[in-house]
């Protein structure tokens, strides 16, 4: 028995290294992804889908987008979670309780212990918790707190002995007590049922019903069955291998399998038998080998909490993976199931395992380097390879052909004798003579590299060249030469282009679609249908592989892994898409490679591995998406969670929102994509994205229906999430602003209408005011030009007066200059007695005052109260001084002046001397202007 536990431990230690296990995805969260410690020690699931984990550092919520933490109340480690209804029950350190969902979408803490005031054990912890009816049990390693949903009390069961853990099987709860044995609750009371020294000592980890009785596995020594009073061994072919493992907790599934956590080993999986199935640990792709929790989600996912990070495995799911943990084969470019074997090509050789085994894979010996192609032609399996071209039988390889760079092999129409390959360098013909192959000639005339091509007929074919575009080849009918080459203009080159015989038709497929080859045109026309298998902008490569057996025709692109088959019910064909993002894929672009194995299993080769795809198993579902929380940012950078539970009112500066939602979808290979729009703003679905909320910046007031669904897969959401909400008007715009501006309006139209009457009132009147002063103002134009005819006249009446002054001037000059002339010749005369009364006659002319008078008057008309103001400006002038100043007035000279006073002109001198004296003018003045200025 010790031998034989010995060779099992050593089988299970090396179980990862010997064994090409074939494994469900696997999908790791680190403690940087989740934001809490490295420690997780329960798991549970609520109604809704979310996972509930119980951390070192508290209750961790994962909604299948994002990762959430509730620190414990009183910062202790928490070490149970469980969830019952909607509520989530957890138990830590001195406390436990239940979390309830609160309208904002978060979660809230009652404490139950607190609440009752339950007197608690000193440094008491919780490490299970279990539902049974109305009553959920909270256990330490000391007592079961039994809490009654229904009246909100509690009882208490004490154990002298550590209680390691309870268990729920059937309607039953049971315990151990280390060193007491097992334990059952009934009424309320605790009864031992099991003293069996074996269940004393040993740690018992999981109860399961099993035909009836009890199955009751131990840490450090395996399972036993209690039946009939007595405890046996379980008699499994795993025994000897679960003897050697310490085991901290286990699950029954719902398929009835088995699930061992172990503490340093990973996972172990036994079918219902007990027969052991395979074993996960670290190596592949755990992230801690201590497991501490399992737990079985609604979809059959399996959850693990270890001591370092969370695990999620997908039982289910359609896809097995095949890790190179080592990276001992490299990047597979082709495989191919063959006479019973599995063989791969990759980047650094052949390798191969029989399928049916879980052994290693062993290289073939002479294949080292890039393998290009596997192809079973007839009862041959051809390897192309970059060395040149080998025939493979079992676990041996003979290089037929040395031409560098075999890309591909393809049979020669219906001669089986004959295989075309085409190089590096070109194309080449195979011929088999003697049941051996061997190397029969070059297609002289073609050098390019053909990596892919495909017959036409018996003389021509097509190669096509990504960097260069297809030529069409015509040869002789040797196929030793080429006759002619030309370039296919029909098609266009393309990255990843590629060309393949598919149903009889030879198809090109790049980025532009997929194109079908008219033998009778010599030229390419695009398939509508066949090109949908590159959805708009998710084009990777045009890589097209035929499955020829099965009518399969497969194609890869950012999202999917898509095939083409025959309808059932029609000719046109069915593309059926698988949804394998190319971002988990880690395939090699332009060298992707997937085979048939059996019974719709495919082998998709990768970069560190293949995986395993079966078709039967896919099932896509449609999953419920839900928003989770809203947030509510204002223009201050406060930000507030908002109800999600009802439509809300916003202030009109609370109008950045942002909506977190989700799915709560946990597949490694599946992606949930969402999309959204918000009613009032635009009314369009947004693109797809990955993204699990929106911020929505500055919207403007108004009402808003925002709506949220999924897609996972090709798979709509199930529902469409809906929120509405409204943003307020400013205050500016409100219902009350905008009656005030109505008021204000009419009042100011009032106004504006009073101010513009008042306006054109002042208008008017000033337009009256302005004709009546036109009026007056012509009217005075009249009048002046009126009195300017008037002072006209007066001008000229004044220059006829001073015209006829000096004409009367001038006559008296005249006058008194003839009779002073006549004097003087009478007063040469001898007779002077006889001319004296002449001479008086004479005189008396010359000083007639009628004379003056008649000169005063003419004066005074023409140069109106001169006299007058001279005299009153010179009292002491007299008459002749008057008269004087009036011939001056005149501008005459004092030789015109002394005929006028009969004087001679030394005396005028004299006279204008004396009254310069009387008008004491200063010596420089000029008297003559001084009277012309008055």
């Amino acid at each position: 028995m010790r031998i034989k536990t010995i060779i099992f431990s050593i089988q299970l230690l090396l179980s990862s290294a010997l064994i090409a296990q074939e494994l469900p995805p696997i999908i790791t969260y680190q403690p940087q992804q989740y934001g809490a410690e490295n420690q997780n020690w329960s798991i549970s699931q609520s109604s809704e889908q979310y996972i509930y984990v119980a951390n070192n550092k508290g209750l961790l919520e994962f909604n299948g987008a994002k990762w959430q933490l509730y620190p414990t109340p009183n910062q202790s480690v928490l070490r149970s979670v469980k969830v019952i209804d909607d509520l989530i029950y957890t138990g830590c350190y001195m406390n436990f309780g239940y979390w309830k969902r609160n309208a904002f979408g978060s979660l809230n803490y009652t404490s139950i212990s607190d609440e009752l005031e339950i007197p608690l054990i000193e440094d008491e912890q919780f490490w299970n918790i279990l539902a049974m009816d109305h009553y959920v049990l909270f256990q330490s390693l000391n007592r079961i707190y039994i809490y009654d949903l229904e009246n909100n009390s509690y009882k208490v069961i004490d154990n002298q002995s550590t209680i390691t853990k309870i268990f729920r099987v059937n309607d039953t709860i049971y315990y151990q007590g280390f060193g007491e044995g097992v334990y059952k609750i009934e009424s309320g009371q605790s009864i031992l049922l099991i003293d069996n020294e074996i269940l004393k000592t040993n740690v018992i980890v999981n109860m399961f019903n099993h035909n009836g009785n009890l199955l009751i596995e131990t840490q450090e020594q395996g399972f036993y069955k209690w039946k009939d009073e007595k405890l046996t061994d379980w008699d499994i072919s795993a025994k000897a291998m679960i003897d050697t493992l310490s085991v901290y907790n286990s699950i029954r599934l719902k398929n009835g399998d088995f699930i061992l956590g172990t503490i340093s080993n990973g996972l172990v999986y036994l079918n219902s038998s007990g027969d052991f199935v395979y074993k996960i640990d670290q190596a592949d792709g755990l992230s801690n080998n201590t497991i501490l929790s399992l737990f079985e989600d609604s979809n059959n996912n399996i959850w693990l909490a270890s001591d370092n990070g969370i695990n999620c495995i997908n039982m289910t799911s359609a896809l097995s993976i095949y890790n190179d943990k080592k990276g001992d084969l490299g990047t597979v470019y082709t495989s191919i199931l063959y006479d019973g074997k599995l063989y791969l090509g990759t980047n650094q050789g052949l390798f191969y395992k029989v399928m049916a085994s879980n052994d290693r894979f062993k290289f073939i010996e002479g294949t080292k380097g890039q393998v290009w192609s596997l192809k079973a032609i007839g009862d041959t399996l051809f390897c192309g390879h970059n060395l040149g071209t080998f025939v493979v039988k079992d676990d041996q390889v003979q290089l037929v052909a040395s031409i560098p760079g075999t890309w591909d092999i393809q049979p020669f129409l219906d001669n089986e004798n004959l295989v075309i390959q085409g190089n590096y360098g070109g194309l080449h013909v195979l011929h088999r003579q003697n049941g051996a192959w061997s190397f029969r000639n070059k297609l002289e005339g073609f050098d390019i590299s053909s990596k892919y091509f495909a017959s036409v007929d018996a003389n021509k074919l097509l190669v096509s060249h990504e960097y260069k575009g297809v030529f069409e080849i015509t040869t002789d009918n040797d196929w030793t030469k080429v006759q002619s080459v030309i370039k296919d203009t029909s098609v266009e080159k393309g990255f990843g282009s590629s060309l393949v015989n598919y149903l009889d038709k030879i198809l090109y497929a790049y980025e532009n679609g997929v194109f079908v080859y008219d033998k009778q045109e010599n030229k390419f026309e695009k398939d509508s249908l066949l090109s949908t298998m590159f959805s708009s902008g998710e084009y990777t490569s045009g890589k097209l592989i035929s499955d020829i057996q099965h009518d399969k025709l497969w194609g890869f692109s950012q999202k999917n892994i898509s095939y083409v088959s025959p309808g059932k019910f029609s000719e046109q064909p069915i593309i059926t898409r698988i949804p394998l993002p190319k971002s988990l894929r880690k395939e090699m672009v332009g060298y992707e490679t997937i085979s048939f194995l059996s019974d719709d299993t495919y082998l998709f080769g990768t970069s560190s591995g293949y995986i395993i795809i079966d078709i039967n198993k896919i099932d896509l579902k449609s999953y419920d998406v839900a928003i989770n929380s809203i947030a509510n940012y204002a223009i201050n950078g406060e930000a507030f969670s908002v109800d999600v539970t009802e439509p809300s009112h916003f202030k009109t500066n609370q109008n950045n929102l942002q909506f977190n939602y989700s799915v709560a979808e946990y597949y490694k290979y599946l992606e949930a994509e969402y999309q959204y729009k918000l009613i009032g703003y635009y009314d369009e679905w947004s693109p797809w994205s990955s993204q699990s909320s929106v911020l929505f910046k500055n919207l403007p007031h108004g009402e808003y229906t925002l709506k949220v669904r999924s897609k996972v897969g090709d798979k709509l959401s199930n529902n469409e999430a809906i929120y509405e909400f409204e943003i307020a008007k400013p205050w500016y715009i409100s219902n009350l602003m905008i009656f005030l501006y109505i008021i204000i309006l009419i009042v100011l139209g009032v106004l504006v209408h009073y101010i513009y009457k008042r306006y054109y009132k002042k208008q008017k009147e000033k337009l009256i005011l302005k004709n009546k002063r036109d009026i007056d103002l012509r009217e005075l134009e009249s009048e002046q030009q009126l009195m300017q005819l008037k002072n006209e006249k007066l001008h000229q009446d004044i220059e006829n007066k001073n015209r006829e002054l000096a004409i009367s001037t001038m006559s008296l000059i005249k006058k008194n200059e003839f009779l002073n002339q006549i004097k003087e010749e009478l007063k040469n005369t001898n007779d002077q007695a006889s001319v004296k009364p002449v001479i008086k006659i004479i005189d008396k002319n010359i000083n007639t005052t009628d004379d003056w008078k008649f000169f005063q008057e003419a004066f005074d008309n023409a140069d109106k109260d001169f006299l007058k103001k001279i005299k009153s400006k010179h009292p002491k002038l007299t008459p002749n001084d008057l008269k004087l100043c009036a011939y001056l007035r005149l501008n005459l000279s004092s030789k015109e002046i002394a005929p006028l006073l009969n004087i001679s002109h030394r005396s005028v001198e004299v006279k204008r001397y004396r009254l310069r004296k009387k008008m004491d003018l200063p010596h420089e003045a000029s008297l003559t202007n001084y009277i012309l200025d008055l």
